[in-house]
């Protein structure tokens, strides 16, 4: 953290004239200051250059090698996420690292992912959404469709099918003013460029009939993973980009990185330039209780050089969507987001017997959930969502 140092002033004091005249002079500066605009977009005047954005995450514990910039003398007011919806914060925009509404003013998305929708459709409906705006004070749902899985997009999926359940969740979404996150789940197939045909198709005929909605946001690809590098990533949206801005050319687009969405360091040192760079978002994922301190790290760092990261994903178990649960570095992650104003999506939306699941196993509701039926997650979540202490255990 900055430190101001106190100025010592001389014994021999000065005349009342001249202490005058050093005042009004500090009080230019100071009004001078006040008038700067602000960065245009990542790697802009606020915070280190890209190429400086991240430390090695190797080892456990690493910290910044530097303080990124000056804080001021009172930190900025959280926003507040309950004023961030389509009915009162319009269609979103990205300006230098942060997400904001229509007006230019910063927001925070915070909300819930579904689990697969080829598998889980049932919890994409109207009451539930209603639901998780009304009660647990959520204000985006991200619609995760899988590509190469079993039932998805590119493996044998019916098309017809999921994307009318994509459009309905985007309506739905609207009904019960939240945003709506369009996921493009990329995963077994790791490369994004093995299915960029189907991407690009994908990816014109939604935006075409959603192109008149101000609550949506595009994610064109989950989690890059295996060999796959930023130049791939890159290569990928150069080619689903411009389907998206063909029809909706304000939208914004959120875009995965390597290595399962943690590499936003690889981004801050390159994101994409131009026209193609604008509304962009850059995806970071991470489940508590594997990735900790040495990942918040690399986030801090990545937005510290003006990069807009939003983390489309997280979980706060280990990274397999099972075992035991980390509360205290799942708290430490929200104080972090918070801190920064990064949005946030958790996973997710289903009663699959695993940790990540928000709801019971056995639990066969659509709607209508009381604590009785959700997680040990779900109800850490529904607590940090509505602004209160979260569970300790």
């Amino acid at each position: 953290m900055f430190r101001l140092t106190p100025i010592r002033v001389p014994t021999a004091g000065p005349s009342a004239l001249t202490v005058r005249l050093v005042a009004l002079v500090a009080l230019a500066v100071l009004l001078a200051g006040c008038s700067a605009p602000a960065p245009a977009g990542p790697g802009a005047s606020e915070g280190p250059a890209p190429e400086a954005a991240a430390p090695s995450p190797d080892a456990e514990g690493a910290s910044l090698a530097e303080d990124p910039a000056p804080a001021s003398a009172e930190a900025p007011a959280a926003p507040d996420p309950a004023a961030a919806t389509p009915s009162t914060a319009g269609a979103l925009q990205v300006r230098g690292a942060r997400l904001c509404g229509a007006d230019g003013a910063p927001v925070q998305l915070r909300g819930v992912s579904t689990h697969g929708l080829a598998w889980f459709p049932q919890y994409v409906n109207p009451a539930l959404f209603a639901e998780l705006r009304d009660d647990w004070g959520a204000n985006v749902v991200r619609l995760a469709l899988y590509t190469a899985e079993y039932g998805g997009w590119c493996a044998g999926g019916d098309r017809e099918a999921l994307g009318r359940l994509v459009r309905d969740g985007v309506a739905w979404a609207a009904d019960a003013d939240l945003y709506a996150i369009v996921d493009w789940h990329v995963l077994s197939d790791q490369t994004p460029l093995a299915h960029a045909d189907e991407a690009v198709a994908f990816f014109s005929v939604v935006s075409a009939d959603l192109a008149g909605r101000d609550n949506v946001l595009y994610e064109i690809c989950n989690e890059p993973n295996g060999s796959v590098t930023w130049d791939d990533v890159r290569a990928y949206a150069e080619r689903v980009i411009p389907a998206i801005r063909a029809n909706d050319p304000d939208a914004v687009v959120i875009v995965g990185t390597p290595e399962w969405s943690q590499r936003v360091d690889e981004a801050a040192a390159a994101p994409l330039a131009g026209e193609l760079g604008d509304n962009v978002l850059y995806a970071l994922h991470f489940y508590a209780a594997t990735h900790q301190q040495p990942l918040r790290d690399r986030l801090a760092a990545a937005v510290a050089a003006g990069l807009p990261v939003f983390v489309s994903e997280f979980g706060i178990c280990d990274a397999s969507g099972s075992g035991a649960v980390d509360y205290a570095s799942a708290d430490a992650w929200v104080a972090l987001m918070d801190e920064l104003g990064v949005s946030y999506v958790c996973w997710n939306l289903s009663n699959k017997d695993e940790s990540s699941a928000l709801f019971l196993p056995g639990c066969e509701k659509e709607s209508g959930f009381t604590d009785a039926d959700l997680s040990a997650e779900g109800r850490w979540l529904r607590a940090v969502l509505r602004g209160e202490a979260p569970p300790a255990a």
